[in-house]
């Protein structure tokens, strides 16, 4: 997602893991009618006291924050990194911040955390005690970097991207990287000018091959996200997979909604049909669990927080 136009991965233990096209029905295709949203993971009330956290709006790096912050809660305490800038025309900083009820937050003293390469519309997911983090860098191409700590991040550059032939991409960005792990298979959700969905896999984090080479969730027919839409988390709940992803109903961009896409096999999928869960330009939405619910933040561009609804 582009603010001039305009996953969660969560360790499994929560439960958690980190459209429409023209392929012939499937077996996946005729089940997906079926597939349910259950209750806890679309309905949310707002948090009175939002935003819960913004941009400085002073002379700092972060005097701006924008898309797509990303949040995990690791053992007590929720951990945030977000995009900080003061001009679109400088490279875009990454931000650090903690809280202990994910409400409160406190900026690192070190920020920003990595200022090495343009990095902003990112998520985080750590496997084997190592952060890895997917992100946009400058022009819309999708980059991947690496910490021990959350804090110290190593930029291991753009993503290689192929067809389903092998041979490269087109010409052209491919950004909000979204990235879902499971049975040792990387699974990269990209969109291309906020155009559609792409999906590629990767199984050593160099090579990353699409599934197919058409989206795999298509603008509209919907009006809610007939003019673009990006993946910004994946999670597995009850055996089946959520989509979170932003949407904009303008040719123009100037807002975008949260939604929600089911799938059983990652490759069809079929959207809520009370899409936006989220409007009034509430987006960039990802879940974070709290220990016995779920949250849901929108990140763009500033961060509010929802919970269940009673």
């Amino acid at each position: 997602m582009k603010t001039y136009q305009p996953l969660i991965a969560i360790a499994c233990t929560f439960l958690l893991s980190c459209g429409g096209s023209n392929r012939q029905p499937t077996e996946a295709n005729q089940k997906e009618e079926s597939l349910e949203f259950p209750a806890e993971l679309i309905d949310f009330s707002d948090y009175p006291d939002n935003p819960i956290f913004s941009g400085t709006g002073q002379n700092t790096w972060d005097e701006h924050i924008r898309e797509r912050g990303y949040i995990l809660k690791e053992d007590s305490i929720y951990k945030m990194w977000y995009t900080g800038f003061q001009t679109e025309n400088k490279t875009l900083s990454l931000g650090y911040a903690t809280s202990a009820d994910g409400i409160n937050w406190d900026r690192y003293p070190g920020n920003p955390v990595f200022d090495g390469s343009w990095t902003e519309d990112m998520m985080v997911i750590k496997v084997d005690g190592v952060y890895q983090m997917f992100a946009e860098g400058r022009g819309d191409i999708a980059h991947r970097l690496s910490s021990s700590d959350g804090i110290r991040w190593t930029d291991h550059g753009s993503l290689d991207i192929r067809q389903v032939n092998g041979e490269p991409l087109s010409e052209g960005p491919y950004g909000t990287p979204t990235v879902w792990r499971e049975n040792d298979v990387w699974h990269l959700f990209y969109e291309r000018n906020d155009l559609g969905i792409w999906l590629a896999t990767s199984k050593d984090l160099q090579v990353w091959t699409n599934v197919p080479d058409e989206p795999v969730i298509e603008m509209g027919p919907e009006v809610y996200d007939k003019y673009g839409l990006a993946v910004n988390q994946i999670v597995k709940y009850n055996g089946t997979y959520y989509a979170y992803y932003h949407g904009t109903a303008f040719e123009d961009w100037h807002e975008w909604s949260t939604n929600v896409a089911a799938s059983k096999d990652l490759v069809h999928w079929t959207k809520y049909a009370g899409n936006p869960i989220m409007g009034e330009n509430r987006s960039s939405g990802i879940l974070v669990p709290d220990g016995s619910k779920f949250r849901l933040y929108t990140m763009h561009d500033k961060v509010e927080v929802f919970f269940p609804k009673d």
